[in-house]
């Protein structure tokens, strides 16, 4: 789903295909990912997978698709019965490209089951998920030199958005803990509003940032993933983050905290009383004191803005990233 998601936004049009007939609610799963990414999902129940797969070609051309996706059944070890059944799969219809999908997780292991899919099938290239977790990347390196195929993109979420394409050079950097700036740079670029940056920054120089805008803050970040995974991306981070637990939650209740405030209590915070912090604390679940860590937070970054403007710092906040540090996570 995440790899048929990434096709349609480049303009693709690619039809999932479940061939999963053992795994109990597989085809009601891949339904449910399909649905999320937009994606048609073509289904004979049961039926045999390369049965399935020539079915689901031939519907691929009636019906305008220029990319058919075979999801196969997974595996934890090599099963020669599944392994002919791939193997049927490839006889039946034409395979451009037969790609293993790996855990990162699993570490050293994604070596060996590598190694003997390639023998057995040939593999194009592989697909390594879970690159968020603390593996490092240790697994890509292996895999790369002992299988001998290219990896050509890295799971790094469990957002249906939070697949990238591989570099290995940026890897590289992540593994010596020099951060993945250029990642970073192409998330903001792909997933931020360059005309609603200019405006925030237009209004930061102005000294007009209103609650509306921080909240335009927090929704920006979301898209680019959770907090962890882009601090990760910074230069010296990765150590600092190793043994911290990054909260996506407190983004999540401050949000809900402004979006409990009225409009005129958003453009206008200074008129937030204590029977009005009551009211917000009680909308959104949280506490006064929730609230009140919100309004002196907000009431900081004012004070730092109107600094930086003062000594002729026009800074830009650029793509929306406009956050200071640790703010209120």
């Amino acid at each position: 789903a995440k790899l048929a998601k990434k096709l349609k936004a480049e303009g693709h049009r690619p039809l999932l295909v479940a061939c999963d007939i053992y795994r109990p609610a597989a085809i009601e799963q891949l339904k449910v990912v399909g649905a999320a990414a937009e994606v048609p999902v073509f289904e004979m129940g049961t039926e045999k997978p390369e049965k399935i797969a020539v079915s689901a070609v031939k519907y691929a051309r009636d019906y305008g698709h220029d990319y058919v996706i075979l999801d196969t059944a997974g595996r934890l070890h090599i099963d020669d019965d599944l392994m002919a059944e791939l193997t049927r799969i490839t006889k039946a219809v034409e395979v451009n490209d037969i790609l293993l999908v790996i855990d990162s997780m699993i570490g050293q292991d994604a070596v060996n089951v590598a190694k003997a899919f390639n023998d057995l099938l040939e593999i194009d290239g592989v697909i390594l998920t879970k690159l968020d977790g603390d593996t490092r990347g240790g697994a890509a390196l292996s895999v790369r030199a002992v299988a001998g195929k290219p990896i050509m993109y890295a799971g790094v979420g469990e957002k249906l958005d939070d697949l990238d394409e591989f570099h290995p050079d940026r890897m590289a950097s992540r593994i010596l803990g020099m951060g993945d700036m250029l990642s970073l740079i192409e998330k903001a670029e792909q997933e931020l509003d360059d005309k609603q940056a200019e405006e925030t920054a237009k209004r930061l120089a102005e000294n007009k940032f209103d609650m509306n805008d921080l909240l335009q803050q927090f929704e920006s970040i979301k898209k680019m993933g959770s907090l962890k995974s882009i601090m990760s991306m910074i230069p010296g981070m990765e150590q600092k983050l190793r043994n911290v637990d990054v909260d996506d939650k407190q983004m999540y209740r401050i949000e809900a905290i402004i979006k409990s405030m009225t409009k005129k209590e958003r453009a206008k915070p200074d008129i937030i009383n204590a029977s009005r912090k009551r009211r917000i604390a009680a909308g959104s679940g949280t506490k006064v004191e929730d609230v009140n860590r919100l309004l002196q937070q907000y009431e900081q970054m004012k004070k730092m803005f109107k600094q930086m403007n003062s000594k002729g710092g026009k800074r830009r906040f650029g793509k929306g990233l406009g956050l200071p540090p640790g703010f209120g996570l």
